[in-house]
């Protein structure tokens, strides 16, 4: 066993991901996808953005993936208060729908990506990728500039 295997980083720890949607078939699919990269697990799970905060602060997850729409405390305002305490753990938004405005409103924030849940088959690993080496990842249809 003690032979290198060029497939998978040379990391002690695998990566924590902190997955925040009130929906719990969501989560699952999520956790599922997530956890088909060899050192990636789903540490936490949060069904409301009050419970998001509180699980990032407790646990301090190395990314979060985090839905717009949830109780108690939607994903802006979970994601800024998480930024306010631990503005070193990023954010990826997860969304039914990612319109110009609301990814505009993304690149102004704690936010560092976004994936729409149309496209998460195909978008959200390489975002959860992007964002830990230090990148963003926005959809590309959102780069073209609003009427003015």
């Amino acid at each position: 066993m003690g032979t290198s295997n060029p497939g998978v980083t040379a990391q002690a720890n695998p990566v924590r991901i902190l997955v925040a949607d009130d929906h719990e078939v969501m989560r699952l699919g999520i956790r599922n996808l997530l956890e088909s990269v060899p050192n990636w697990t789903v540490s936490d799970e949060a069904g409301t953005g009050r419970e998001a905060v509180d699980l990032a602060l407790q646990s301090s997850p190395d990314i979060i993936i985090m839905d717009i729409t949830m109780p108690e405390m939607n994903g802006f305002e979970a994601a800024a208060q998480i930024a306010q305490r631990r503005p070193d753990i990023p954010v990826i938004m997860f969304s039914l729908h990612l319109s110009e405005d609301i990814v505009a409103r993304f690149k102004s924030g704690p936010i560092r990506g976004a994936v729409s849940k149309s496209e998460a088959a195909r978008d959200l690993l390489d975002a959860v990728r992007s964002v830990l080496s230090g990148g963003t990842f926005f959809p590309p249809k959102t780069s073209s500039r609003p009427a003015s």
